[in-house]
């Protein structure tokens, strides 16, 4: 009935890698949509695919893990990696070379570029290199996940007479994977090599005395986990520390080889990380296409990036008025990245620097490793304020940064909490108690994406400030009960998982349908980043039934089936895949004249309804409503440009493709972003 979950995922990066393959789109700009792709398939081997390898390996017939499934997901995931090569080398480089732009093999290096690289790895590479070659005394090493590193088949005798054949260098992280040449070797282009051609072109000089007969670079995926039993720990932030240590060396799930690889060293490889053949990769490149990332930062060519975008200042604020005032005459919104992030800093900050402020409560998810945020939080401390931070440890590949954000804001004074045992703390809230004459009054910022002011110029996002009596009284209740893990207090406003948000979900999706039973006018219309939760699912199929008109805009994994005859022909699933990326989380429902509209930090997923602390909060203005509407549901909904349209055999199409031809196509971020310019 529902779509497979790891399908849609991969499906997912076909929509991604269709923006590496427009050539309207900057040369640097498509590379970057390639490593997108290249990292958003680490993530899915690190999270997803070690259940269906384990279930593989211990014969599991399991519905959502078992060899089928496993066989099903790296079918499409090898065929996504060759396309993702083919693109590179057939499309890519040659549109590098065009604009002035190479990465010079070994084999098309001049005799100075020959030596400078040869000075270069003399210098600074060889002296971090330690080859092992392998015997009962010296071991296959531990290879942490996605390193760089080489084996060698060698012929000869080592210092002792010996013959080992197979060496492994491990190539240290420290070192650049990119080497711009120096212009009196480059010529007139702008000229890279990459670190592993610099080594591969001189592995004999790691070992004298021996021949190096085959090599090839390789790179392995672990299972990435952490695995901590917060029943069973009486310190998690510890806990955690010591896994962060252990999880290089998780589970191994994927093994990435050159293409010439002899079968005779790959199979030793497969051997020595127990993988099936199934899960060898051999690419034609580097084996980490995530580190042309430093490409982009390299070249110094604004032409071959997209125009910069400067987002505008929030269009409901009022600069040099105090923003406390102003929420004393109504909500503000902001729109980002079109309206830019600094305002909820200047809320932050102004909350800091105010004397009649006495108290901030904060949850910190992903604030990323460099932090304004955090830095105004500690000042906070420092000039005497109650700061209060409920910092996730546990989100995911931010667990070190959090970790030491938690013990930097403890260190100045802050009381520092982790939530919740069992759960984690995803919803978005900042609360600030201020003294007013004789009365203490709150204001709150909810957001539907995290503090990181980097990530906030990139992903579309939703920030909503409020003084609303009611409302700031929910979001106190919310952060007593995550700091003492009282009982789950009555809240008027918000709906909060895991305790109501899923049921309350799944009530406005049935009231709605009820409306249309009636004959009454009935629509629900979502927006967020995955679909996978079965009950939800389940809901809007019935309540499409019974008549109501379901838009779902869908960023990524999707289970929910469209236009299916006789099951799901009310329900539409588009997918947006533009220049930003879409991150907002806006629930519409209508039953006849009555429509509601909440905002979120939730995905619908199983995890986030039943293994989260997560909120949902309503929109009441009018004008606020309509705005969001507007802005993150109709105009998406008429996208004609950066849309992918799901039909019924779970397949998506992109809209421009079916339209007339010569029919101009609408871009909803590209008009966004035109709208927000125009009021600068």
């Amino acid at each position: 009935m529902f779509l497979a979950r790891d399908a849609s995922i991969l499906a997912f990066n076909d929509r991604v890698m269709d923006w590496a393959k427009r050539a309207d789109v900057p040369i640097l700009e498509r590379l970057r949509y390639l490593c997108i792709v290249s990292s958003n398939l680490d993530e899915f081997f690190e999270v997803r695919m070690a259940l269906h390898l384990r279930a593989v390996s211990h014969h599991d017939v399991k519905a959502f893990y078992s060899s089928h499934t496993y066989t099903s997901l790296s079918q499409a995931a090898h065929e996504l990696v060759h396309e993702q090569y083919a693109l590179f080398n057939d499309a890519l480089m040659p549109a590098f070379n065009d604009a002035g732009i190479r990465i010079i093999s070994h084999a098309d290096r001049n005799v100075a570029q020959k030596k400078w690289v040869k000075q270069y790895f003399d210098r600074e590479v060889k002296p971090l290199l330690v080859p092992v070659g392998l015997d009962p005394a010296h071991p296959f090493p531990l290879v942490a996940n996605k390193s760089l590193n080489f084996i060698v088949r060698l012929t000869g005798h080592d210092a002792f007479g010996r013959e080992n054949e197979i060496a492994i260098v491990k190539v240290p992280r420290v070192l650049p994977r990119f080497i711009k040449l120096p212009i009196k070797v480059a010529g007139r282009s702008t000229s890279f090599v990459a670190l592993s051609s610099v080594i591969r072109a001189h592995l004999s000089d790691l070992f004298p005395g021996r021949h190096v007969g085959q090599f090839s670079q390789f790179r392995v995926t672990r299972d990435s986990e952490l695995m901590v039993d917060e029943e069973d720990v009486q310190n998690l932030r510890t806990a955690l520390r010591q896994g962060l240590e252990h999880r290089q060396f998780g589970q191994a799930v994927r093994l990435e080889v050159s293409s010439g690889c002899s079968s005779e060293l790959y199979h030793f490889l497969l051997k020595q990380f127990q993988l099936p053949e199934a899960a060898l990769y051999r690419v034609h490149g580097p084996v980490n296409l995530v580190r042309l990332t430093q490409l982009i930062d390299l070249v110094d060519a604004p032409s071959l990036l997209f125009k910069p975008y400067e987002a505008s200042y929030p269009s409901e604020m009022v600069a040099n008025e105090l923003i406390f005032d102003q929420l004393k005459r109504r909500e503000i919104l902001i729109h980002q990245p079109f309206e830019t992030f600094s305002g909820v800093l200047t809320f932050l900050r102004e909350a800091v620097t105010d004397p009649d402020v006495l108290a901030i409560k904060q949850t910190i998810y992903r604030t990323g490793a460099d932090s304004e945020l955090m830095d105004l939080l500690r000042e906070a401390v420092r000039r005497g304020k109650e700061v209060t931070a409920v910092v996730e440890l546990k989100a995911r590949f931010d667990e070190e940064a959090n970790i030491n954000w938690a013990e930097q804001l403890e260190s100045v004074g802050a009381q520092v909490v982790y939530g919740v045992v069992g759960l984690k703390t995803h919803a978005k809230m900042l609360l600030i108690t201020r003294r007013e004459g004789k009365k203490l009054v709150r204001y709150a910022h909810l957001s539907t994406g995290n503090y990181n002011a980097k990530t906030a110029r990139l992903y579309t996002d939703l920030s909503f400030l409020t003084a609303d009596v009611k409302m700031t009284s929910d979001i106190e209740e919310v952060f007593v009960h995550l700091a003492s893990q009282s009982p789950f207090p009555k809240l008027h406003h918000l709906w909060m998982a895991p305790f109501y948000l899923h049921d309350h979900l799944v009530s406005a999706i049935n009231q709605v349908g009820q409306s249309a039973r009636k004959g009454e006018y009935a629509r629900i219309v979502l927006k967020m980043n995955s679909l996978t939760d079965e009950r939800l699912a389940h809901a809007l199929i019935n309540a499409g039934r019974e008549g109501v008109k379901i838009d779902v805009i869908v960023r990524g994994a999707c289970i929910l089936p469209a236009q299916v005859p006789r099951q799901s022909e009310n329900i539409r699933v588009r997918s947006i895949i533009g220049r930003f990326l879409e991150h907002s989380r806006v629930f519409y429902f209508a039953c006849g004249e009555v429509e509601s509209l909440y905002l979120s930090s939730a995905d619908w997923m199983n995890r986030n309804m039943l293994r989260r602390i997560e909120i949902a909060w309503p929109v009441n203005d009018p004008l606020l409503r309509q705005r969001i509407i507007d802005e993150c549901l109709l105009a998406y909904l008429g996208d004609t440009q950066d849309a992918w349209e799901l039909d019924g055999k779970g397949i998506y199409h992109q809209v421009k493709d079916r339209l007339p031809v010569k029919q101009m196509t609408h871009s909803a971020q590209e008009a966004l972003m035109n709208r927000y310019h125009s009021k600068k």
